[in-house]
């Protein structure tokens, strides 16, 4: 891949599974936080999988739309968009009513002085959707930031991991779980909480970040020694398969790629590709941030594009100077603070 254009035609490339599973759900399909990094690449590869399977229904992306050029992007593939605001009560009542929702929005970023907004995000939204989608089924995203900081030895917190999230943002996310469980209970909304981290688009992620600093020769902080990651349009299907696996009470689901991924070991990988010496600093911690992702690969299978091909293709992609994001992930921090 060389293009943005190459890069979103293989994100979007549903599989035979993905196929079969949307052409037997009931209903329409709304993404809720169409406009994030993740959101236009899953929204086309559900209409790619719907017109495959030869069905006919309707995708709909809601996002406030600051980037109109998304918008015609996505209306030129049949995906139908609503710009809106959905902490406007009003605008939210308008959205109109379809049975399968994914829920995609959130905030992490500059929590740090803007805790309120975080909250308002992450917390409170959440319950005013509950309460207007209470007749939808809901694939809702959250992250492994409700989790504490495990051994490294441990292989990664499962589903079984009491929760215990570092910093407000994580501290936001669970609340976001606990309303949507409380919704769900309170009118039998099935839900899906989809617990997940670090996705790789080569544009941005855990894997670019490395690369770019190995490439431009910027020090390494080992830390964060080692972290979890899978192909965005691998965990993009994961959700969208995830709808048929949603209950109430709400089910639980750990999505990540199934190594625990060396810092270390991938800055030197790619110091090989580009021929040169990477820079570290500091040691690896004991602990790291880490999801055991094992029950979604037993019911989904494993991701379809390996660590080794995410790695060949970002590099390849960072040695051309290949568009990029300036959206870290900042997977390096121990504190919590966004």
């Amino acid at each position: 891949m060389r293009t943005v254009d190459e890069l979103e035609e293989k994100l979007a490339e549903p599989s035979p599974s993905l196929v079969t599973d949307l052409s037997r759900l009931e209903g329409d399909l709304m993404i809720l936080g169409v406009g994030g990094k993740m959101g236009p690449s899953l929204a086309k590869l559900a209409k790619n999988a719907l017109d495959q399977a030869g069905v006919h229904k309707r995708v709909i992306g809601v996002s406030r739309f600051s980037n109109k050029d998304l918008q015609h992007q996505l209306e030129a593939r049949g995906i139908e968009t609503i710009s809106a605001d959905l902490l406007d009560e009003a605008q939210l009542r308008n959205l109109p009513e379809v049975k399968n929702i994914i829920y995609m929005i959130g905030q992490k970023f500059g929590t740090s002085g803007r805790e309120y907004f975080t909250w308002a995000m992450n917390t409170y939204l959440p319950a005013r959707v509950a309460e207007r989608f209470r007749n939808s089924r809901i694939v809702a995203f959250s992250t492994g930031n409700v989790y504490p900081l495990t051994p490294v030895v441990t292989g990664g917190a499962s589903e079984e991991q009491p929760v215990e999230p570092v910093g407000e943002y994580a501290q936001s996310c669970l609340g976001r779980e606990r309303i949507l469980e409380y919704f769900s209970r309170k009118y039998e909304i099935p839900l899906l909480q989809f617990r997940f981290n670090y996705a790789i688009d080569l544009r941005y992620g855990v894997l670019c970040e490395i690369a770019r600093a190995v490439r431009e020769q910027k020090p390494i902080d080992l830390r964060m020694g080692q972290a979890n990651v899978i192909w965005q349009g691998d965990a993009n299907e994961m959700a969208l398969r995830g709808l048929k696996f949603c209950a109430t009470p709400p089910r639980i689901l750990n999505v990540t790629g199934p190594e625990t991924v060396s810092i270390r070991w991938l800055a030197q990988r790619f110091g090989e590709f580009f021929g040169i010496e990477p820079v570290f600093i500091h040691e690896e911690q004991t602990t790291a941030l880490l999801n055991n992702a094992s029950q979604a690969h037993q019911i989904f299978g494993y991701p379809k594009v390996s660590l080794r091909r995410m790695m060949e293709w970002t590099a390849a992609w960072v040695e051309s100077d290949g568009d990029t994001f300036d959206k870290p992930t900042h997977f390096q921090e121990r504190a919590g603070r966004f």
